[in-house]
């Protein structure tokens, strides 16, 4: 397989997809010091079509890119597709998970319902009319305080019911195993088997 550029400079989510993938051709989009675009779509799919193209102009490879994010159902869906930058452009991890346990004080845990979701994205060449597109879904609920030390975002308060315990505190093994990150992972290592 020839090399495939990841469209991330987020530390965190290179080494998941690394692992999860297994492939030693796909290479930080870092490495071709490409410039992040501006994140201007208002779904998860449309903002990792925008990374893919950009990386895959900048550096005239395949492209895989992802957009994901923390989605809540006591305030309507956010943070959304601005997880990232939930506390403002800039924002750290720490910032966006405080602004969110700031949101959610006084929601009773049953209310307090949440999914990540992850759509990964692969394009041939950087005007690929038919990106392959594979979506993961990972229900828990936002705990009241952060709890574990793995993982990064909003893991410290993302609580997994059958492990009983916040996704930062799962081994990442078994985060991988059950993130929305690694099922749309998953299912795009099956598409891109068959390429």
């Amino acid at each position: 397989m020839s090399s495939i550029v990841l469209a991330s400079g987020n530390a965190g989510k290179i080494r998941e997809i690394q692992a999860i993938l297994q492939n030693d051709n796909i290479l930080p989009q870092s490495q071709f010091n490409v410039v992040e675009p501006e994140e201007t779509g208002s779904t998860f799919v449309e903002n990792a079509i925008i990374k893919a193209r950009n990386a895959s102009q900048h550096c005239q490879l395949p492209a895989i890119a992802d957009d994901s994010g923390l989605v809540v159902d006591a305030l309507q869906g956010a943070p959304g597709v601005i997880s990232a930058r939930y506390a403002g452009v800039g924002a750290s991890d720490q910032d966006n998970l405080q602004k969110l346990l700031r949101d959610m004080q006084g929601v009773p845990d049953e209310q307090r319902s949440a999914r990540f979701i992850c759509v990964m994205v692969y394009l041939r060449h950087a005007d690929d009319p038919t990106p392959i597109i594979a979506q993961g879904v990972w229900e828990g609920r936002i705990m009241q305080a952060p709890a574990g030390d793995n993982g990064f975002g909003y893991d410290p308060i993302f609580w997994v019911d059958d492990y009983q315990c916040a996704s930062a505190q799962l081994s990442p093994d078994i985060k991988n195993q059950l993130s929305h990150r690694g099922q749309a992972l998953r299912i795009l290592a099956e598409h891109l088997v068959v390429q």
